[in-house]
């Protein structure tokens, strides 16, 4: 059977303007060949999970006894899969599935995952989470060397070499592409006969293993496996290469490192608080943020509050250490997905106005201490002061439960240069006149890293202290280069 392109021609988004950190994606393969499970529709619900990851564009490639079948478009899960696309992709024996939040890469219809390819050895569908950090090297050796990209995304790249590695099996062609790659990925690769879960050196991005029935499952956040009714077994170990196939599991050392270095923003904000990463239940983790907060705060107040949704188990901590009430403060719409709107000030507030909204009589008259996980670009936490303010606050105190994000992101977070951090610039006491807080408090990287003791690995802190597990100078002069455009 012929390969079946299923890509309906639609439309582009632009990226939307919140202001927090975007993580790049998740990911999420099944390997099922008994038929206990339907793969397209647990990688449906896996993806469903795995949302609050990327919003941007979702795709699903399922393997066929005739060959590897997929759909994938601009959009939420539930946009992409209506119209009866998930039904045109079930009857296969494994599947994996994608969400995707561009980092490298524009926010384009042919940039979505999962990526499918030809090689030597059939076909193979890939998708990846994270960022090269010599992506483009190595883009321009395999054109040196006569191959042709469709896409900007360096997960091409990672397909490329593995395409070019194939002619000793798909294990030793990713063994060998994992020696030229530098930076973060987890990827899921799917063949026609096997699905494989691999985790860059350093572990930088997280990737899970699961059992669903008669199926190996794997996933970005163990929150997944709980949503298709699966179990959570283990998370894959730092260079680790593990095959799923009819034969059951066989786990493969790609490339060892030195030192781990989990990005230490999953905790943060990026994961699900139903999570567990590396050996640490996310929201634990965050209450305990929360608590040291508390122990630091020499505000008087009357109500604890938290910006909705990743702040939520940090507060409760602040409360309950602090033994001030707990309150809600601000309700959310959760019918409003990401904004795609133009990057004009009065549309951006307009958008925050949109997504939350002050439960007045909860903070009329109130010393009101509010708790954010982090202040990326500043624009939303003024915006918040000010709605809370109008609506009757006495006063507005800010607890962060992170340090200042002072450096970029270049391992998979949507920040690559300097002028979009407000805390690159401005000290905490400029942060707080410019956001109109009474006052306004980080959590030290040190009291940060105690929230994670514990952990079986250790932790990229580069957006906090410059500190980078990966030589980033490639993408620092890109990021160098694109500022310079944009000033001409």
């Amino acid at each position: 059977m012929p390969h079946r392109i299923i890509i309906p021609d639609r439309y582009e988004r632009c990226k939307p303007l919140d202001d927090c950190m975007h993580e790049e994606c998740g990911v999420f393969g099944i390997f099922c060949p008994d038929g206990s499970v339907e793969p397209a529709e647990a990688a449906y619900f896996g993806l469903f999970a795995l949302q609050h990851r990327s919003q941007e564009s979702a795709g699903i490639a399922v393997a066929k006894p005739g060959g590897i079948d997929y759909h994938k478009d601009m959009g939420l899960v539930p946009e992409v899969f209506r119209d009866g696309n998930l039904e045109k992709l079930k009857g296969g024996f494994a599947a994996i599935g994608h969400v995707r939040y561009s980092t490298t890469g524009d926010s384009l219809l042919t940039n979505a995952q999962p990526l499918v390819i030809s090689s030597k050895k059939g076909q193979l569908a890939l998708a990846h989470n994270g960022n090269l950090v010599n992506a483009r090297s190595l883009r321009e050796e395999l054109e040196n060397g006569g191959a042709i990209f469709q896409t900007t995304i360096d997960t091409e790249v990672i397909a490329s070499l593995i395409a070019k590695h194939s002619t000793d099996g798909i294990v030793d062609a990713v063994t060998r592409t994992m020696e030229q790659l530098k930076g973060s990925y987890a990827l899921v690769i799917m063949t026609g006969d096997c699905v494989i879960g691999v985790r860059d050196p350093k572990g930088i991005r997280p990737l899970a293993l699961g059992r669903l029935d008669g199926a190996y499952v794997f996933a970005s956040e163990s929150c997944a496996f709980d949503t298709i009714g699966g179990e959570f077994i283990r998370d894959l170990r730092p260079g680790e290469i593990l095959v799923a196939d009819r034969n059951g599991l066989k786990s493969y050392q790609g490339m060892h490192a030195a030192d781990s270095a989990l990005c230490l923003f999953e905790y943060v904000y990026f994961a699900r608080p139903d999570s567990d990463i590396d050996g640490i239940a996310v929201h634990r983790a965050r209450e305990r943020a929360g608590e040291m907060l508390a122990l630091s705060n020499t505000v008087e107040a009357d109500v604890v509050a938290a910006v909705p949704d990743s702040a939520l188990s940090a507060a409760m901590g602040f409360a309950r250490q602090s033994g001030i009430p707990y309150t809600s403060a601000l309700s959310k719409n959760r019918y409003v997905g990401r904004t795609f709107i133009k990057p004009t000030q009065g549309k951006r507030e307009m958008g925050v106005a949109v997504k939350l909204s002050v439960l007045k009589r909860n903070v009329r008259g109130k010393r009101l201490i509010l708790v954010d996980d982090s202040i990326v670009r500043g624009t939303t936490s003024k915006r918040i002061v000010e709605m809370l303010k109008l609506a009757g606050a006495k006063e507005v105190h800010m607890q962060i439960s992170s340090p200042p994000v002072k450096h970029p992101c270049y391992l998979g977070i949507d920040t690559s240069t300097h002028d979009q951090l407000i805390g690159a610039s401005h000290s905490v006491e400029e942060i707080r006149k410019l956001i109109g807080a009474d006052t306004l408090h980080f959590l030290s990287l040190e009291d940060l890293l105690k929230t994670v003791e514990g952990a079986a690995c250790n932790f990229c802190t580069g957006c906090f202290n410059g500190n980078y597990p990966e030589d980033v100078s490639e993408l620092v002069a890109c990021g160098k280069k694109r500022a310079l455009e944009k000033c001409s």
